[in-house]
């Protein structure tokens, strides 16, 4: 990530001063709460007994001081306690108003509810820990800070404004930062995988679950968080900033073209050896418009059914719109065609391009795996080859079956790479004599 996204360790921030002071005042709060206590254990004051009465009395004392529970100083938590988007209600307030810097009693005024509230300190408490405000629950005034400002000024620069919402609600708070380095530029893990992260990491256990979810609705609501191909990436935080209106441009954030069949925003699909190939499978599908029904369709039999299938092997799948660069794509589609070890052809909705390329891989002798949607015929010349039909009539007859599917896959690569029996397709079936035959210019 680029230097200048990233907040100097040696130069403490006016964000980082406001996250110290509001950590400061729960400190500060728990140090109270912890003397207050002691001083009603102590308030009681002994009276003059005989010495038998004192050996008594000691015994008694000694009795009751062990079965008083001890009082534990308050662990801090490692992030805000709330989602930054609900952080963001204090400075969303502030610039309505138009002050950067408000009386704590008139903000909450102009909020509308009780400034010496539990909650309405905790909003304050969570603002400052997010670095949008300086000031604590006690202090007279709350100010914005220099990315706060910027964070909700809804007449800043979009750009601009992504990059102070990264800096406060991702990179500030150490596990949320932690979590998006690990998995920049993939799909989303299952919590399971981010959990057992945090552990390793020594997160305390109780605070994990809250973790991720608060991590997950900032990344989603400030946009480096979105769905492609049927899974949500995290997008590199440099690309988004560019692909979104600025001085130069009006381009907006697309997913697909930044992510690499990888998952990893602006990196390259293409493999460098033959031994990278040998790792390839080549989805030929229709893919269509974003939004349309083909994509949609092709992004579920990918997801679902595809990879996961592949998986198992160590192979990665590589789609299409996954690879190319301006000019080139025709090419490269074709030599993916060619070098891939598997293709999996998804002959629904009876694609003219899918046809094409799957004739070319005929014409090269390679394994092909056919799959198509059971509402879709099966081409008359393709019937003599194994297809896998995928019931997709109702989410009720197509997620019942999800692991069959992905299992009738796998057992066709599996049969490709063992090379069990020749590959099979209609020219190798009806004229295999085509490759002797085959006039060359």
């Amino acid at each position: 990530m680029d230097g200048d996204l990233r907040i100097e360790a040696d130069k403490p921030t006016p964000a980082e001063e406001a996250r110290e002071s509001a950590e400061a005042a729960e400190e500060s709060a728990a140090k109270r709460t912890t003397e207050s206590v002691k001083a009603k254990t102590s308030r009681r004051k002994p009276t003059p007994r005989s010495s038998a009465g004192r050996s008594k009395g000691a015994a008694r004392a000694t009795t009751v001081k062990k079965s008083v529970t001890p009082v534990h100083k308050s662990r801090q938590r490692s992030f805000p306690a709330a989602s930054f988007e609900d952080a963001c209600e204090i400075a969303d307030t502030m610039q309505r108003l138009g002050a950067k810097r408000v009386r704590r009693l008139t903000l909450f005024e102009a909020l509308g509810k009780s400034a010496e509230s539990g909650p309405s300190r905790q909003m304050v408490t969570n603002s400052a820990r997010y670095g949008i405000t300086i000031g604590s629950y006690q202090a007279d005034y709350i100010e914005l800070t220099s990315d706060g400002d910027i964070a909700s000024n809804p007449e800043a620069d979009k750009r601009a404004q992504l990059e102070a919402r990264f800096r406060l609600a991702i990179q500030a708070v150490k596990p949320f930062r932690e979590i998006y380095e690990k998995f920049e530029g993939q799909k989303l893990p299952n919590h399971s995988v981010i959990r057992d992260f945090l552990q390793e990491s020594a997160y305390a256990e109780d605070e994990i679950s809250q973790c991720i979810d608060t991590f997950v609705v900032n990344a989603k609501y400030i946009g480096i968080l979105k769905p492609y191909a049927g899974a949500e990436r995290l997008l590199p935080i440099n690309h988004v900033v560019e692909d979104l209106p600025g001085p130069q441009g009006t381009r907006l954030a697309d997913p697909a073209r930044l992510i690499s069949a990888q998952g990893i925003v602006g990196g390259s699909d293409e493999p460098e050896t033959e031994q990278d190939w040998s790792k390839v499978c080549f989805y030929v599908t229709p893919i269509g418009a974003v939004d349309s029904e083909n994509r949609q369709h092709s992004d579920l039999f990918l997801q679902s059914i595809v990879e996961p299938a592949l998986a198992e092997f160590g192979i990665r799948v590589v789609r299409a719109d996954h690879i190319g660069n301006p000019g080139m794509i025709t090419a490269q589609v074709i030599e993916h065609i060619v070098k891939s070890r598997i293709v999996v052809a998804d002959l629904s909705f009876h694609n003219p391009n899918v046809f094409y390329e799957l004739a070319l891989r005929h014409a090269c002798r390679k394994p092909v795996i056919q799959i198509i949607r059971k509402a879709d015929r099966i081409p008359f010349d393709l019937d003599q080859v194994r297809t896998i039909v995928i019931d997709t009539s109702t989410i009720y007859t197509l997620v019942p079956q999800l692991e069959t599917y992905r299992s009738e896959v796998a057992m066709q690569v599996r049969r490709a790479m063992d090379g069990v029996g020749d590959v099979e397709n209609p020219l190798t079936v009806f004229y295999p004599d085509f490759w002797n035959n085959t006039v060359r210019g």
